[in-house]
């Protein structure tokens, strides 16, 4: 067997996601507005390093900051060591005047940028788990089971809550809450705070959650960093049909110490609170909290509205479907819902007439108003409402025929009429409002197109070029831009989009072998349309880098597009966003594209896409040949409740659930990788472990990797199960001996600690 050359394996690193931001510079900026101003700063790749830059859009300009050169020889002489200018120890500024702050190992510097002196200010930064007040003055913390609060000057802390329990906390997730274990490589052994200030930094809200009667999850650290014998981690975990945990919200005086239970309903949720998601804020003047609830079986969705000072609480809008009522098709959109100031009107977002439009509710009288938006398109975003224009400006998909993932700017009229699209090409467009919507920032990307960042008027016309991307580095280290490509599903009438990848050092007339990478959804998406292409694309990249084609396509059962689109999962999750629909499209793009080898076709994938390449294995084998499967829920019987019931139904006891890869695990005929994190708090290792047992039952031969310490994620040990997963596809699908290489650990960094914390 021949061997791959290492630089195939040297190429594939050098692309991966922590390489990604210094081989394609300027493609992000994220907007930091300043006060009250119209101005705001940034951070971007450039090719010096990492830069900071002040934009004017009312007058036109971008600058620099400050003098990186000058701030780098002053902060090195209050830190006693050097500084590189463009590798500055900080990843945000606070601009005042003429002076700026920011925080480095735990201190607070000031620059006075007249004479570049930095100095140490008396001020200890809140920790990555505990909640600043808008104004700065007050630190939010837990401690033990109970919420406090401290000056941020120093002062001495005090207690809000004294009655805490392990099994009735404040200000926290649930135990298995947003699986905050895999914090602790960042030495982070505490779960974050969930709390949210008030804007006027007077009150907190938060949850106390009640997990009592829960069942317990057990894993075993194996190898514990401080040594000595193996170490049991228990903690509670519902599963489908169990009880689940319960939050009951309250509303704390921090002045008079003074807690504020409300009236609110109680509102079950297995691991994410609604803080964190996003489904909980207060209104602009304070006086309110709007909280979304969601019922067990996700069918029915509430708005509720929060007197802050009684705790009077009301349903102010209610929704009911015959599958999942959402305020958004993918959990990592922002809800949908918008109240307006006075709190009389309301946003509302809903699928009931098959799309996904926005809706105008007097919330006062309890009443729907009018349909503001309507037509075969789904809303996407709401970024930002003019209340006194009475205009609303949202991100709509849909609108481009080549593409309907991308997004377009539109404006809608409050009180009727027309839609107008403010943006005219055909690009998808990524969109964030200043806070008094003066000026909207625009990333218009594509997947083959690099992004261009500009200032836009609330008509949409440009105001200021912000950045263009630089991907010369990008397409020096071999990388070609993937292409998007639409066929049709295993229907033979429903229009699927998905990305090739080609390999790299591509020949039409060449033969290579195909790997699909998948992610099923249904609460996410596999393929962007935009530009960068997130921790999962640039996999898939690493993998074309080694000579392979790569695959990407969203079956039917992803969101994204019209309720019936999404609601092929539900009652069907087990289809894995449609599997059949991907061996449906291989021979279509194979049809034109002959140098894809369909007798040599492997699949990949991690959480939910481990546990579907499981099942492509399992129930298509004889198209897939190979599949790694990391970290997969592979028996969704045992998985956490809200997941199967959310996106599968409610669970019955005495039914057949199809949820499970190990019924099928007879049918392997293939080369079947499974990897696992030992300390994975979220996808159980327990759940690989049951189609292990399964499989050896069934006289099967597998390659099972059990990571020692890992969580879900696996990055405690990102580069040794990226290269098993190299080795594997080049072994077993390419029919190569892998080259002896060995992949530099990924570093740990601010920025993915702040993905970790996100």
């Amino acid at each position: 067997m021949d061997t791959l050359p290492a630089t195939a394996y040297e190429r594939a690193e050098g692309i991966m996601s922590h390489h990604r931001a210094r081989l394609a510079l300027r493609t992000r900026v994220v907007p930091h507005w300043i006060d009250d101003t119209a101005t705001f700063w940034y951070r971007v790749d450039t090719e010096r390093g990492s830069e900071f830059i002040v934009a004017d859009p009312a007058a036109g300009t971008r600058a620099p900051a400050f003098d990186a050169e000058r701030l780098a020889i002053g902060l090195a002489r209050a830190l006693g060591r050097p500084v590189e200018a463009y590798d500055l120890p900080f990843r945000r500024i606070r601009i005042a005047g003429a002076r700026i702050t920011f925080d480095v190992d735990g201190d607070r510097y000031t620059c006075d940028l007249a004479s570049y002196t930095v100095t140490r200010t008396p001020f200890r930064p809140p920790s990555p788990i505990e909640a600043a007040s808008p104004d700065g003055r007050w630190i939010a913390l837990r401690r033990g089971h109970d919420l406090w609060v401290r000056p941020a000057d120093g002062g001495e802390a005090f207690p809000l809550t004294t009655d805490g329990t392990a099994e009735r906390p404040y200000a926290r997730n649930p135990d298995a809450g947003v699986f905050w274990r895999h914090l602790r490589r960042f030495g982070i052994t505490e779960a974050p705070i969930t709390v949210s200030w008030s804007p006027d930094s007077t009150r907190i809200l938060t949850h106390r959650v009640d997990q009592r009667g829960l069942g317990e999850m057990a894993l075993i650290e194996s190898s514990p960093p401080d040594g000595g014998r193996p170490r049991l981690h228990t903690y509670r975990y519902a599963m489908p049909g169990d009880t689940i945990p319960h939050g009951e919200w309250i509303v704390f005086d921090v002045a008079a110490r003074l807690a504020v239970p409300t009236g609110a309903e109680r509102f079950p949720f297995v691991y994410k609170s609604p803080i964190t998601a996003g489904r909980a804020w207060w209104s602009r003047d304070g006086r309110t909290v709007y909280a979304l609830h969601q019922s067990r079986d996700v069918r029915t969705l509430r708005l509720v509205a929060i007197d802050a000072r009684s705790g009077e609480a009301r349903v102010a809008i209610e929704e009911t479907g015959p599958t999942r009522v959402e305020a958004a098709q993918d959990s990592g959109q922002r809800p949908m819902v918008h109240v307006l100031a006075g709190g009389r009107e309301a946003l509302w977002y809903s699928q009931r007439d098959g799309w996904g439009h926005l809706y105008l509710y007097d919330i006062a009288a309890g009443a729907l108003v009018r349909q503001l938006t309507r037509g075969a398109f789904p809303v996407q975003e709401i970024v930002h409402v003019d209340e006194d224009a009475r205009q609303a400006y949202l991100l709509v998909s849909g609108q481009i025929a080549a593409d309907p993932y991308r997004r377009t700017l539109v404006r809608v009229p409050l009180d009727g009429g027309e839609m107008v699209r403010l943006t005219d090409d055909d690009l998808d467009h990524q969109v964030t409002a200043s806070p008094h919507g003066r000026w909207f920032v625009d990333c218009a990307s594509a997947v083959d197109t690099p992004p261009a960042i500009t200032v836009r008027h609330p008509d949409g016309k440009v105001a200021l070029d912000l950045e263009r991307a630089d991907v010369t580095r990008l397409r020096q280290a071999g990388w070609t831009p993937p292409e998007r490509f639409s066929a049709l599903a295993e229907d033979g009438v429903t229009p699927l989009w998905g990305v090739i990848y080609k390999p790299y050092g591509w020949n039409a007339n060449g033969r290579y072998p195909v790997v699909d990478h998948i992610y099923p959804g249904p609460q996410h998406g596999r393929v962007t349309p935009w530009f960068e292409p997130g921790s999962l694309g640039c996999q898939a990249e690493s993998v074309a880098a080694l000579g392979f084609v790569v695959v990407s396509v969203e079956g039917r059962g992803t969101p994204g597009r019209d309720k019936a689109f999404h609601d092929h999962s539900y009652g069907n999750l087990g289809s894995c966003g449609a599997l059949e629909d991907h061996v449906a499209i291989l021979p279509q793009l194979a049809k034109t594209r002959p140098w894809m080898d369909l007798d040599r076709v492997g699949m990949f994938g991690h959480s939910g896409g481990g546990f579907a390449t499981a099942r492509a294995m399992l129930k298509f084998p004889a198209v897939y040949k190979v599949g790694v499967a990391g970290a997969g829920n592979h028996d969704n019987r045992y998985y956490h409740a809200s997941w199967a019931e959310a996106y599968d139904g409610p669970y019955d006891p005495d039914g057949e659930w199809h949820l499970s890869n190990t019924g099928l695990a007879d049918r392997l005929a293939g080369k079947l990788l499974l990897i696992h994190g030992e300390m994975d708090d979220n996808v159980t290792p327990h759940l690989t472990m049951r189609l292990v047992d399964r499989l050896i039952a069934a006289n099967k031969d597998f390659d099972l990797i059990v990571v020692p310490g890992a969580d879900h994620s696996l990055a405690q040990h990102e580069a040794y199960w990226t290269r098993r997963l190299w080795d594997y596809l080049v072994r077993h699908l390419m029919g190569m001996e892998p080259p002896s290489y060995r992949i530099a650990d990924v570093p740990l960094s601010a920025e993915s600690l702040e993905r970790a914390l996100s």
